[in-house]
C-alpha cells in the first residue's frame, strides 16, 4: 500500500517545460497556453539562454523557436542531443519556417516534432506535448 502512495505522488508531480523564444509576444502566448494546460513553465529569450537554463534546471520538455539571436533552435536542439545532461529530452520546434528543407534540418538536428506557426493551433501544441510527457 505504501508503495502505491509513493507512485501516485510521483505521477502528480507537475511537468516542467522550457519555452525558448526571442519574441516576447509569442513567448508570452506560448507560456499562457502551456500553463493553462497544467504545466509549469520557464522561459528563455534565445537558444543560449535556454541551453544555460537547461544546464542548471530540470525540464521534461523543450519548446523552441528556430530563428533567434546568439543560438538558433537548430543549434540548441543539436547541443541538447550532444550534451551528456539531457540527450533524450523531447524537443518541439515551433517556427515560421515552413519549407521541407527547414523541417528536415530540424529533424536532423534531433527535434521530436516540428510545428509551423502559420498553421498553429493551441490544441495541436498541447496534444503534441502530451504525446511526449
Amino acid at each position: 500500500m505504501h508503495q502505491l502512495n509513493i507512485q501516485n505522488r510521483k505521477e502528480e508531480k507537475e511537468k516542467r517545460i522550457l519555452i525558448v523564444e526571442d519574441s516576447i509576444t509569442v513567448r508570452s502566448m506560448l507560456k499562457n497556453f502551456v500553463e493553462n494546460a497544467g504545466y509549469s513553465v520557464m522561459t528563455a529569450v534565445d537558444g543560449l539562454d535556454g541551453f544555460n537554463k537547461l544546464s542548471s534546471e530540470e525540464f521534461d520538455l523543450i519548446i523552441s523557436d528556430i530563428e533567434m539571436p546568439r543560438m538558433n533552435g537548430f543549434e540548441l536542439t543539436k547541443r541538447v542531443r550532444e550534451s551528456g545532461n539531457h540527450p533524450d529530452i523531447p524537443v518541439i520546434l515551433v517556427t515560421a519556417l515552413e519549407s521541407q528543407e527547414d523541417m528536415k534540418m530540424g529533424m536532423d538536428a534531433g527535434a521530436d516534432a516540428y510545428i509551423v506557426k502559420s498553421s498553429f493551433e493551441k490544441s495541436n501544441l498541447i496534444q503534441t506535448i502530451k504525446r511526449f510527457i
